[in-house]
């Protein structure tokens, strides 16, 4: 494989769904050439890749193994731990991979994108340490924004490892957005989460308020105009707004992520030994709205699940 830029990083991306392939696209744009793979057949996955960036250099790899033999960081945009496990093992996964690179390659850093437990990445990485004996390099960089934010290459990504690591994955993950290191390894996830506890009580208050209005004859439109203007305010509101007041929670950001990321949150606040007072209140309520069978709909369902409550 030759590199347009030896001095570029070659990252290479796994889950090219909503996320994953414009993030993938911003990558080959900047660093002249990114790679995937993906369980989905070749020519299917390309063509969707390339219509939406057909002057970008991406590469094709059969497995995880070839992708980690190859490239300098591999980006996992899949949906939870279970699939990043996965990944990693096996005789075709990326451990595997990493194994055949040169001895004198820096370790293959493999940048965990997915919302899932803090605890279990910091399990996960001191694992890959001893079974790898350090070929496998392991940071967590959840990121906000959603689809909007991955196509404009404007992300927030939150990344825990150790500071080596995350001056490797910044580097790598520029192009898609604004990387920060929080902390160590784990530190990334704990963001999210706090993100996502924020994210969660604030739908779910605009879904209420926009019930509670409707039925209270006010003009949902004017009013929201209003209030976003003053400490109501918030990206929440903006970009669901027109949703709240026409009813629409046709699929997007489902609400049903927000249920696992609020777990994840539970885990955090059991770790930290918090006495947390929302996020089993959320919890709870995510819980009803995906047992009702709103989980897919978009995050604006709040205001369909209060009114039909």
């Amino acid at each position: 494989m030759t590199h347009q830029d030896r001095t570029a990083p070659l990252v290479g991306v796994i889950g090219l769904g909503a996320m994953g392939a414009p993030m993938a696209r911003h990558l080959a744009a900047s660093h002249g050439r990114a790679a995937v793979t993906a369980r989905r057949p070749r020519d299917e996955v390309m063509t969707e890749l390339l219509l939406g960036s057909p002057a970008a250099a991406i590469d094709w790899h059969d497995d995880a193994a070839s992708l980690a033999r190859e490239c300098d960081v591999v980006l996992l945009m899949v949906p939870d731990l279970p699939q990043v496990i996965e990944l990693l093992d096996g005789p075709g996964g990326l451990a595997a991979g990493a194994a055949d690179r040169p001895r004198d390659a820096d370790p293959l850093l493999v940048v965990v994108g997915s919302t899932c437990s803090a605890p279990g990445i910091q399990e996960l990485g001191q694992r890959l340490e001893g079974a790898t004996g350090g070929r496998v390099h392991l940071v967590d960089a959840p990121v906000s924004g959603g689809e909007d934010g991955a196509i404009a290459g404007t992300l927030s990504i939150m990344m825990g490892g150790t500071e080596d690591d995350c001056a490797r994955a910044t580097r790598a993950l520029a192009p898609c957005g604004t990387p920060v290191r929080l902390g160590p390894l784990g530190a990334g996830e704990v963001a999210k989460a706090c993100n996502q506890l924020v994210v969660s009580a604030t739908i779910l208050a605009l879904g209420e308020a926009t019930v509670l209005a409707e039925r209270s004859g006010i003009d949902l439109g004017q009013m929201w105009d209003l209030l976003g203007h003053g400490y109501a305010s918030s990206r929440l509101l903006d970009t669901r707004k027109d949703r709240l007041v026409g009813r629409d929670d046709s699929p997007s950001g489902a609400a049903k992520y927000l249920l696992k990321d609020l777990g994840c949150g539970l885990e955090v606040a059991e770790s930290t030994a918090t006495r947390a007072a929302l996020l089993p209140a959320l919890h709870e309520t995510f819980t009803e709205i995906v047992e009702s069978g709103l989980g897919d709909r978009d995050m604006a369902v709040t205001r369909r699940f209060v009114a039909e409550r």
